[in-house]
Formats: C-alpha cells, sequence, structure tokens
C-alpha cells in the first residue's frame, strides 16, 4: 500500500546521492538493453535508500527538458522509485519520443526526492499566491479526474507566483479563469540531486 507519509529524513551523504544518480543512469541503460527498468534489491544498499519516498526524475539534453516522470506518492523504497521514475523519464514520457542510445551521452540526470503533500487551505486565488513560498514549494492541484504538478524548479521559468498557478491549472486542464472550492490544493518540497 501507498503511503503519503515520510519516515524520519535522514541526510542523504555524498555516496548515497552518487548511488542513486548511478542507479538512474543504469536504469536508463537497461532500458535501452531490454526494454526494462533496472531491478534493484533496497537491502543491497544503505537503509536510508531503503525508506519510502517519491521522486520525480528530470532528464535534460543540452540543457533542454528531455523528459520528466516521478509520483506524488511514496510506493516504494527510494532507490527503486528512482530506478522507475528514471525509466519512465526516458522512455515513457508522452511528450517527447523514448530515448536513443545515441543521446545518452548527452542526458543530465537530475533527482528530485519529495516530502510529504501538505494541504493548502485558501479561500481564494489571492489566497492562495500568498501562501505559496516561490522557488520553495511545490504545487499539486486536483479537480475530479484531472491533476497537475510542478516541481519546485519550474519556479526558475516561471518566477511569479500568479503565472506559476495559471500554468500549473494549464497544465492539469482546468480553465485558466476558474476558481473552485472543492479543488485539492497541496505544496510540497523536494531535495534536489545533483
Amino acid at each position: 500500500m501507498c503511503s503519503a507519509d515520510r519516515p524520519n529524513e535522514r541526510q542523504r551523504t555524498n555516496s548515497g546521492k552518487a548511488l542513486l544518480l548511478d542507479v538512474a543512469r543504469r536504469s536508463i541503460e537497461s532500458g535501452l538493453r531490454t526494454g526494462q527498468p533496472l531491478a534493484v534489491d533496497p537491502d543491497a544498499f544503505p537503509p536510508e535508500l531503503g525508506q519510502l519516498r517519491a521522486t520525480f526524475v528530470t532528464l535534460r539534453r543540452d540543457g533542454e527538458l528531455r523528459g520528466c516522470v516521478g509520483g506524488l506518492v511514496a510506493c516504494r523504497p527510494l532507490v527503486a522509485d528512482v530506478a522507475h521514475s528514471a525509466y519512465g523519464a526516458a522512455f515513457r514520457d508522452s511528450r517527447f519520443p523514448a530515448l536513443e542510445a545515441r543521446e545518452l551521452d548527452r542526458i543530465e540526470i537530475h533527482i528530485s526526492i519529495l516530502g510529504p503533500l501538505e494541504p493548502v487551505s485558501a479561500p481564494d486565488e489571492k489566497a492562495l499566491l500568498a501562501a505559496i513560498r516561490p522557488g520553495i514549494d511545490g504545487l499539486v492541484v486536483r479537480d475530479g479526474a484531472r491533476q497537475g504538478t510542478f516541481l519546485p524548479a519550474v519556479w526558475e521559468s516561471l518566477p511569479e507566483p500568479a503565472e506559476f498557478w495559471r500554468e500549473l491549472k494549464r497544465k492539469a486542464g482546468i480553465p485558466l479563469d476558474a476558481w473552485s472550492s472543492r479543488w485539492e490544493i497541496f505544496r510540497y518540497t523536494v531535495e534536489s540531486l545533483p
């Protein structure tokens, strides 16, 4: 069963970060060779990499987005989730064709380890914009089956809260001028690697 709760966070060492980045790259390489993500045994890694955590993996080629896939709810051990997300970013992001072997040397891998989702209660859009922290918060909006999220890294290209919120609604398929008290809105923070 998936859990939105995060175990006590432990500082990841440089070697733990390097292990996660290596697992992400090896999962993409596995996808190129076998069509499957890397199978990982969490017990073969340091204990902090076995905690249930949700991740997103973002791929960039020559500085441009090449894929980004992940989940909002912790369902797997961290190291396994990184392998799953990296494979998805390379081969299952519907915005891009599947990664080809010739691209691998030009790919930069960025891992976002998500903190827990925190509900944001706001009576109107003005209150919401005042509540979110630019450069810090990732945001999720849900309206029935429609959902969208932006990682905190998106603040780099959309630094104004109103613009960030508007583009998130666009991504979720919600009319840009709409507001509803029935929407579910959450914020979260991330630990970014590298």
